[in-house]
């Protein structure tokens, strides 16, 4: 079978996966009432149907790393295991629209947004606090159904106890990320460029790229030197996916990337665009309505032509070369000394790859 089939193949058995989980915690959100399985449904609806980068990771460097594996049948606890990673993917997604204020993602509403715009007995704001809750706890469900999917993972204890680890510390970094994210947004922290940057990859690369890259490396029992290449790979691959998010939304076609246009300059957000804008003279150009809720569409267009010119997306650009570039010269080295299989080297270049010139 070929390389994109077999790739289809796997993407339908997590999916297949992801739905039978949501179906089982449907049926018992039953038991609560209909309005709390109706929940379930909608959460399913919008998890289900995305590009599942994470769980193919996993699977396809899991693979690598296993030359006497069967590529078309991916053990069951690895499959378990990618579907957990996504379940978490998602858990933080709502979490991440309730904090930046989102309605849309993909390209549609995203849960709060439907739900807010089904109606009811209250005003818009009562539905939207009630949907934005629904987001909350949708969230944290989701977190706790993939934390129990990786403790009841089939595996020697001593590998889930180190899954478990794994799993642990992904979660830390990543919110510890979100968290100064967050704090850089209202100004609580001074932002400059390093700090940017750190946040960015804390708050993406740990969860997207590294764990799954590290977990592939535990269940394929690879070495310690195989693990600490690909979680140096994964960070450079997570931030370049976050660095290129930035520039998707400053700079993209909204159409195309599914995201709220200008979202990020609307609610201020400190990326490594604006670090680098406010280096510039152009900065006290920008200042004045960064950051403002009541920015118009003539206003972000502006704003984004002042980005431009003062060259902050030409360095953010460039920074993301330089991550992948970096990703390229790691598995080189690490193909060289035996750390690891030319065909793992050629599973995590195959997903550099795909982050190039990405526009959604």
């Amino acid at each position: 079978m070929k390389a994109t089939a077999i790739r289809e193949d796997t993407r339908a058995r997590v999916e297949d996966a992801l739905r039978d989980r949501f179906s089982q915690h449907t049926e018992a959100a039953e038991a609560y009432g209909a309005e709390f399985a109706s929940l379930w449904r909608t959460a399913a609806d919008h998890a289900l149907g995305g590009k599942l980068i994470r769980p193919c990771l996993l699977l396809d460097v899991h693979h690598a790393l296993t030359p006497d594996a069967d590529a078309e049948h991916p053990p069951h606890a690895a499959v378990e295991i990618a579907t957990c990673i996504e379940l978490l993917h998602y858990a933080f997604l709502l979490h991440d629209d309730v904090i930046d204020g989102d309605l849309t993602r993909r390209g549609r509403p995203n849960l709060i947004g439907e739900l807010a715009a089904r109606g009811g007995t209250g005003d818009d704001e009562a539905r939207l606090h009630w949907a934005r809750s629904s987001a909350i706890l949708m969230g944290d469900l989701l977190l706790s159904a993939a934390l129990m999917g990786f403790s009841r993972a089939d595996l020697p204890s001593g590998t889930r106890s180190a899954l478990l680890d794994l799993v642990d510390e992904a979660i830390r970094e990543t919110v510890a990320g979100e968290h100064t994210d967050v704090a850089l947004s209202l100004g609580m922290l001074g932002s400059d460029l390093s700090t940017v940057l750190s946040m960015s990859a804390n708050k993406t690369a740990a969860y997207s790229f590294t764990l799954p890259l590290r977990v592939a490396a535990l269940l394929a029992g690879a070495s310690p030197a195989a693990d600490e290449a690909l979680r140096r790979a994964g960070r450079h691959l997570g931030l370049a996916y976050q660095l290129q998010d930035d520039v998707l939304c400053a700079f993209g076609d909204h159409r195309t990337h599914g995201k709220d246009a200008f979202s990020d300059l609307r609610e201020g957000k400190e990326t490594a665009i604006i670090a680098f804008a406010r280096t510039t003279s152009t900065w006290s150009r920008i200042a004045p309505r960064f950051g403002s809720a009541a920015l118009s569409l003539q206003d972000t267009i502006g704003m984004r032509d002042l980005l431009r010119e003062c060259g902050a997306e030409r360095f953010v650009t460039g920074l993301i070369d330089d991550q992948l570039d970096a990703v390229r010269a790691l598995m080189a080295e690490a193909e060289a000394t035996g750390e690891i299989s030319a065909n793992a080297a050629r599973a995590v270049l195959v997903s550099a790859s795909r982050l190039e010139g990405r526009r959604a």
